[in-house]
């Protein structure tokens, strides 16, 4: 028996493999609180729910075309204009199983074996392995907590190379919450001017999860690299639709008919139903989402407010997404009943087994000296949570 060796140099979700280690230790008796899933607590929204099981009497069961039914590439076109100001026309997107899948299409039909991946770091867990299937070279732009995790145009400048093909980042930001404003991207897009073949690739997928004044702003408005700017977006986070799997692009025509084509041999068009919900979600009611947002908000203050009472923790201010990215290096190098806590996964292992709360080692994301927090649970649960946490690191030596 054996595996692929493309399987083998893959790293298994940090995210996924937390999750499940929750899981065993709840199996097995334990009150465990888990705070590393990228998943909304509340429910899908009722009309939305409603849309889908209306497509479903309607005899939405069929295949779908490839990229998305009109109706839902019309909605996402309806979106963008009056979101996001960006003008895109019904061919140029493409609807996948997850914003996730967007992302394999771009990297599987757009890059080459010794092509490189610009990626700002910290970063979402599946660039790295994603950016790798392809034979693509992922670059690592590193930011820290100093500068609110973000990177600097001359990082951006020495990260370019003759073999860069694409930039790859999100903001809001997973795992760190922070946002890029107009003001932050200006600079940036200054160097990317300098470089016309590079495609840029913003992952919006925490849009609506936006809690700063200036509200959430895309790449895609700067008109002098509008043309070679890829918006991937989904219904997963700001809907809490993460079980429905649906995702899309908005691109340049060639790079949508691309995606389409490596889409075509892999899965085919999303479920039909959902899309028809998808939708519905886009061109109705958006209360139940900024109500979600509000609640975010909310727990983002209160889980702050906690961690600040932690010794060893140095916390940012999160614009944005349901994450908070402590600084916990601070802690390394001390001790309990003899067990050093050396790094992230350590220190991760040690609230997992002795807090019973899951959370995720920040070398996952590319920044070994941070963990992940997600506060996608009740405040009563984030409330009970940080205590267990800060009773253990007080156990610290």
């Amino acid at each position: 028996m054996y595996v692929s060796d493309r399987l083998k140099n893959m790293a298994e979700s940090a995210t996924i493999k937390m999750a499940q280690l929750a899981r065993e230790l709840k199996a097995q008796g334990h009150e465990v609180i888990s705070l590393s899933l990228g998943e909304p607590d509340f429910d899908t929204p009722n009309h939305i729910k409603e849309a889908a099981a209306k497509a479903l009497q309607e005899g939405y069961t069929k295949y779908t075309p490839v990229p998305g039914l009109i109706e839902l590439r019309e909605a996402i076109v309806t979106k963008l204009k009056r979101d996001n100001n960006l003008e895109f026309d019904t061919n140029q997107i493409v609807v996948s199983n997850g914003a996730k899948q967007s992302i394999a299409n771009l990297s599987l039909s757009l890059l080459n074996e010794g092509d490189e991946v610009v990626i700002f770091a910290p970063y979402w867990v599946s660039y790295k392995e994603i950016i790798k299937l392809s034979g693509a070279k992922p670059v690592f732009v590193n930011a820290t907590i100093e500068n609110d995790f973000k990177i600097t145009a001359d990082q951006l400048e020495a990260a370019i190379t003759d073999k860069t093909r694409m930039v790859l980042f999100s903001s809001p930001c997973n795992p760190t919450g922070m946002v890029y404003t107009k003001a932050d991207f200006e600079p940036l897009v200054s160097v990317l001017e300098k470089h016309p073949d590079i495609l840029i690739a913003s992952d919006e997928i925490y849009e609506y999860i936006n809690f700063s004044e200036e509200g959430h702003f895309s790449i895609a408005n700067f008109e002098s690299i509008a043309d070679r700017c890829i918006v991937i977006n989904g219904f997963s986070k700001g809907f809490s639709m993460t079980g429905w799997r649906l995702g899309y692009i908005a691109a340049p025509l060639w790079v949508a008919k691309a995606c389409a084509k490596m889409q075509g041999q892999f899965t085919s068009g999303a479920n039909a139903f959902g899309q028809k919900a998808a939708a519905d979600a886009l061109l109705t009611d958006m209360t139940p989402t900024y109500e979600m947002t509000k609640a975010f908000r909310q727990r983002r203050d209160l889980v702050l407010s906690l961690l600040k009472e932690i010794d060893g923790f140095n916390v940012n201010f999160p614009e944005g997404a349901f994450y908070v990215f402590p600084d916990i290096s601070a802690l390394y190098g001390k001790s309990v009943n003899g067990k050093v806590i050396n790094n992230s996964a350590e220190f991760c292992e040690y609230i997992l087994h002795t807090a019973h709360v899951a959370i995720v080692a920040g070398s996952a994301f590319g920044a070994e000296e941070c963990v992940r927090i997600a506060y996608s649970a009740s405040e009563a649960q984030l409330k009970e949570a940080i205590s267990r946490i800060k009773k253990a690191v007080d156990a610290l030596q």
